[in-house]
């Protein structure tokens, strides 16, 4: 069942903020980085944030996150953040809940960045029709790639 999430709620963020936690640490290894910008996120800053989380729960357990801001004017929804469980790993959850953002809005397109080594994640947006749009490297030195899709 997904459900958004009141962020705002302490008890709600330590749930996101210790799925973060958990699947982040599996992507770190993943691209091969020990100082990962998401594991820094905290809790506060989890309560303070003003996108809107979305959870996935599979028999009242909180499986996985997916984290979004519509931008009304434009008509665009961007992707921030999405986290699964590793306990919930390879169950196609993450692809629902990518289907279900871009179903539920009245948007034009949607973007998302990642990591360029995140092949798992890139391999699911580009099921959902995503593309790569651009490639750079930020100041903490994980090249990422921006991808986006239409919607109609």
């Amino acid at each position: 069942m997904i459900t958004k999430l009141e962020n705002s709620n302490e008890v709600v963020a330590n749930k996101i903020h210790t799925i973060f936690q958990n699947s982040y640490k599996v992507e770190a290894e993943l691209i091969g980085v020990v100082d990962f910008p998401p594991l820094l996120r905290t809790v506060i800053d989890i309560t303070r944030s003003r996108t809107d989380f979305y959870g996935f729960s599979d028999k009242n357990c909180l499986a996985a996150i997916i984290e979004i801001e519509i931008k009304i004017n434009e008509k665009n929804l961007d992707i921030h953040s999405l986290a699964v469980d590793p306990n919930f790993f390879r169950l196609g959850i993450e692809g629902k809940l990518i289907a279900r953002a871009l179903k539920s809005f009245d948007i034009n397109a949607a973007t998302v960045e990642t990591a360029v080594l995140n092949k798992p994640a890139i391999s699911v947006y580009k099921k959902h029709g995503f593309i790569e749009c651009k490639r750079w490297t930020p100041s903490h030195g994980i090249e990422k790639l921006a991808m986006s899709v239409k919607v109609s």
